[in-house]
């Protein structure tokens, strides 16, 4: 069996695989020859990127390094298993939204840009007694939850369906995110970019929220209305690590909006990214030369 990698760096860390051939191949010059039974592209997975899957004679298995895969499968050839990347961008994803929850609550990018002048900022908000709604709890969900309870944080968790849960007690549904906004101090956006999630903090949720309310994006640009973001800067915080547009153009106005801090979309491209995406393709070539189940699977034939 070939298997073709993007990178001599993930191949170097997958390493050698009893009965796979493992090639590598960003995209760019010759086609692997012969018959690619399973693909590992960038980790951006950008429309160009995916479109050289038609390129690969017999491929049946696409392994993306992300975690998100909208728009992926629509791209790709026709009787193909997709599997994301579900499980290895949590704690990086995790740690890089309590990082823009403190960043935005304590005041560290105004203090950056006052750099020069003692300038104090009383009374700012505490991660402590905050509410944080953590809006769609699945893995990175969790792994959110699993940093923000000890640091003494109120925690709500909303995903698709109501259900018990050991870590947060009980999370509630989206059909109560009305009634739950007006009570938050902080809303961490995890949740995937569907026809369903688009614009789901969008102009009337984000009027929901109370005045001083921060609203923090690591899921999908698309998740929160950029026009909205704008009509409500400055009475609400706003922390983006993904926008939409993406990239962010310079001189958007969402780079001068005020109470706005973006980072680019490096929530989970961090040192800890290599040796789980490693292990997961690792472990994905092993089943597929064995014939059990891979995981991960999002779509199938």
């Amino acid at each position: 069996m070939k298997a073709v990698l993007s990178s001599r760096e993930l191949a170097d860390a997958v390493g050698p695989v009893d009965g796979v051939e493992i090639e590598v191949w960003n995209g760019d010059g010759p086609t692997p020859a012969g018959d690619v039974e399973v693909w590992v592209p960038h980790y951006a997975t950008s429309a160009d990127v995916i479109d050289q899957g038609h390129r690969l004679q017999g491929l049946q298995v696409v392994q993306l390094q992300s975690a998100g895969y909208d728009g992926v499968a629509e791209r790709l050839p026709d009787g193909i298993t997709l599997c994301n990347a579900a499980g290895v961008h949590d704690d990086a994803t995790a740690e890089h939204a309590v990082g823009l929850v403190l960043a935005s609550l304590r005041g560290i990018p105004e203090a950056v840009r006052q750099h020069g002048h003692w300038q104090r900022m009383p009374g700012r908000r505490s991660l402590a007694d905050s509410r944080v709604l953590v809006l769609g709890y699945g893995s990175i969900g969790r792994a959110l939850a699993e940093r923000l309870l000890p640091m003494k944080a109120q925690v709500t968790a909303v995903a698709t369906r109501e259900r018990d849960d050991d870590l947060v007690g009980r999370v509630r549904s989206t059909d109560d995110l009305a009634a739950l906004l007006p009570e938050q101090d902080v809303v961490v956006a995890l949740v995937p970019l569907t026809e369903a999630t688009r614009g789901i903090l969008g102009e009337e949720t984000l009027a929901l929220l109370p005045d001083g309310a921060l609203v923090v994006n690591v899921a999908r640009g698309g998740v929160v209305d950029t026009d909205a973001v704008l009509r409500h800067a400055g009475r609400l915080r706003f922390a983006l690590d993904v926008t939409d547009p993406e990239p962010l153009p310079d001189g958007h106005p969402l780079w001068d909006a005020p109470d706005v801090l973006v980072t680019p979309h490096v929530a989970g491209g961090t040192t800890a990214m290599l040796p789980r995406i490693s292990a997961l393709v690792r472990d994905q070539l092993r089943r597929r030369v064995a014939g059990e189940p891979l995981v991960n699977v999002v779509a199938t034939p």
